[in-house]
C-alpha cells in the first residue's frame, strides 16, 4: 500500500473526535454529581440560563457544593494521570529518533480510544462516576495527548527543510485542532440535547477507530528503524538518556541559555493559559452564568477559534517580518488581557465578548516550537520534542491540578479569582522574553560538539546543526 506523509489529517480527526466529548465530560460529572448530592434531578431548561429556574438560597448553596466536588474530581484525575504520562512522553517521543515517529501517534490513539470506550460504558450502564478516574490512568499509560503532539510536530519538523516552511506547518497543526475542536464544541451541545450522552461518545469512537487504522496502515514513517541489539530495552532507554543529555552538551553557554529561555517561556506560558481555560466551563456552569449545554457549546467554539485566528496572524506576521519574539510577546499580551477580563464576566454577552482579546493566544506555542527546532541538530529533533512534550505535559497537568484546588477554594466568595491568577502569572514568560531579547536569539554561530557515530544510529536526515538567525 501506497504510504503518506501527511499528518494533518491524523491531527484534525484527533481533535473533532476529542473534543466532541472534552466538553461533555465536566458536563456529565456534574450532573452525575448534581444527583447524588442533591437527590433530585439535574434542571434541564430550555432557557439559555438556568439559574432562571430558581434564585433561591438554598438552589445557590447547591451549586456551590457541587462546584466543589467537580473541581475535586478534576483535581483527581490530573494528579493520578500525571506521572504515567509525563514517563510516557518523554520515552516515547525520544525513542522515536529510533524507532519512528508512528509509535508516539498510534500509542496516544490507543489510549484515547481506551478511555472513550470507558466513558461510553460508565455513561451507558450508569456505572459509578469515579470509574472515570481510573480509566483517565490507563489512557495516561499510552502517552496521552502531549505524546501525541510532540511526535506530530517532530514528524513535522522531519520533513521541512526551509525554517518559514516549519514555523507555518507547526501553526497549521495548531490552527487544524482549533478549526475542528471548534466544529466538534459546537456540535456537542445539540448531539447531547439530541440524543444524550451516549451517541456523543460513540461517534468519537468510531473516528478515533478510523484514525487508528490511517496511523498503522496509510501514514508513512520519517524514520529508518535502527538495528536492535542484544538487550534493546536497555539499550533504548540509554540512546533516550543520551539524545537528551545531547541536546545541550557540548554548546556553549550562550547556546544552552537562550534554549532553557525558550523553554522557559514555553513552559511558565502553557502553565497561565492552560490553568485558566480549564475552568472555563465550571465557571459557566455556576451562578450567574448557568450556561446550558448549547451555550457551552458556542462558547467552546468561540474558544477554539483562536487556533484559526492564531495560524492567520503567525502566517501575516511572518510575512510582513514581523520578529518572532514579538509574535510571541503578542499572544502573551493577549492571554493576560483576555483573562483579566474574563475575571469580571457576569452576564452572557460579556462572557462572549472577553474571549475576542484571547483570539491571539495561541501563536507563541508554534513560534516558539519552531524557534527551538532551528536551533537544534537533525539528528536531535525527537529528543527535543520529547523534552518540550514533558514540560508541557507537565505543565498542563500541574497547572489544572493547581488551578482546580484554587477554584474550590475561592468559588464561594469570588469564582473569578482562578483567571485573575492566570493573568499575573503571564509576566513571567514576559520576564523570560524580556531576557532573550536582551541577550540575543542569534545563535548561528554557537557550534555543537559532533556526535559521533554509531552503527545503531537511525535517522532519515545527516546529523547536521542547522541553526540559524531566529529574527529574520
Amino acid at each position: 500500500m501506497k504510504r503518506l506523509y501527511f499528518v494533518e489529517p491524523v491531527v484534525a480527526l484527533y481533535a473533532f473526535s476529542c473534543f466532541l466529548i472534552y466538553p461533555l465530560v465536566q458536563q456529565y460529572v456534574y450532573r452525575r454529581l448534581w444527583v447524588q448530592l442533591t437527590n433530585t434531578s439535574y434542571p434541564v431548561s430550555d432557557n439559555t440560563s438556568r439559574c432562571a429556574a430558581s434564585n433561591s438560597s438554598n438552589h445557590t448553596n447547591l451549586h456551590k457544593e457541587v462546584q466543589k466536588q467537580a473541581s475535586l474530581f478534576s483535581l483527581y484525575s490530573e494528579v493520578l494521570s500525571t506521572i504515567p504520562s509525563l514517563i510516557m512522553t518523554l520515552m516515547l517521543v525520544a525513542y522515536s529518533d529510533r524507532a519512528g515517529r508512528k509509535v508516539t501517534i498510534i500509542m496516544p490513539l490507543i489510549g484515547t480510544l481506551l478511555y472513550t470506550v470507558a466513558f461510553l460504558a460508565v455513561s451507558f450502564f450508569e456505572l459509578n462516576v469515579y470509574l472515570l478516574i481510573g480509566s483517565t490512568f490507563l489512557s495516561s499509560l499510552f502517552g496521552g495527548l502531549g505524546t501525541f503532539l510532540g511526535g506530530c510536530f517532530a514528524y513535522v519538523a522531519d520533513l521541512c527543510e526551509e525554517d518559514r516552511q516549519k514555523t507555518l506547518r507547526m501553526a497549521g497543526l495548531d490552527m487544524m485542532i482549533g478549526l475542528l475542536s471548534g466544529a466538534a464544541s459546537i456540535s456537542t451541545g445539540y448531539f447531547l440535547r439530541a440524543a444524550g450522552f451516549n451517541w456523543p461518545f460513540l461517534t468519537s469512537a468510531l473516528i478515533q477507530c478510523l484514525i487508528l487504522l490511517y496511523a498503522v496502515f496509510i501514514l508513512g514513517e520519517t524514520v529508518k528503524r535502527a538495528p536492535t541489539d542484544g538487550s534493546p530495552g536497555r539499550a533504548a532507554l540509554k540512546q533516550i538518556i543520551i539524545r537528551i543529555y545531547r541536546i545541550f552538551a557540548g554548546t556553549s553557554c550562550r547556546f544552552k541559555a537562550v534554549l532553557a529561555l525558550l523553554m522557559a517561556i514555553f513552559t511558565s506560558f502553557s502553565f497561565a493559559y492552560i490553568g485558566g481555560v480549564n475552568m472555563v466551563t465550571l465557571y459557566e456552569l455556576n451562578e450567574p452564568l448557568c450556561w446550558s449545554e448549547i451555550l457551552i457549546g458556542y462558547g467552546s467554539a468561540l474558544s477554539t477559534a483562536v487556533f484559526v485566528v492564531s495560524f492567520l496572524g503567525v502566517s501575516a506576521l511572518t510575512y510582513c517580518g514581523v520578529p518572532q519574539l514579538v509574535i510571541v510577546l503578542l499572544g502573551i499580551l493577549s492571554v493576560a488581557s483576555g483573562m483579566s477580563l474574563m475575571a469580571f464576566a457576569k452576564t452572557t454577552v460579556v462572557m462572549f465578548i472577553v474571549r475576542i482579546p484571547m483570539l491571539l493566544s495561541i501563536m507563541p506555542f508554534a513560534v516558539l516550537r519552531s524557534m527551538m527546532s532551528k536551533i537544534v541538530s537533525k539528528s536531535e529533533q525527537g529528543a527535543l520534542f520529547a523534552y518540550v512534550s514533558f514540560l508541557e505535559n507537565f505543565t498542563t497537568n500541574v497547572s489544572s491540578a493547581v488551578f482546580s484546588s484554587i477554584y474550590f477554594a475561592t468559588v464561594a466568595w469570588y469564582p473569578g479569582f482562578v483567571f485573575l491568577l492566570s493573568a499575573v502569572l503571564c509576566a513571567i514568560p514576559l520576564s523570560a522574553l524580556l531576557t532573550v531579547a536582551v541577550i540575543g536569539v542569534d545563535v548561528s554561530s554557537e557550534t555543537k560538539r559532533p556526535e559521533p557515530f554509531s552503527p545503531g544510529q537511525d535517522i532519515l536526515v545527516e546529523d547536521e546543526n542547522e541553526s540559524n538567525p531566529l529574527l529574520s
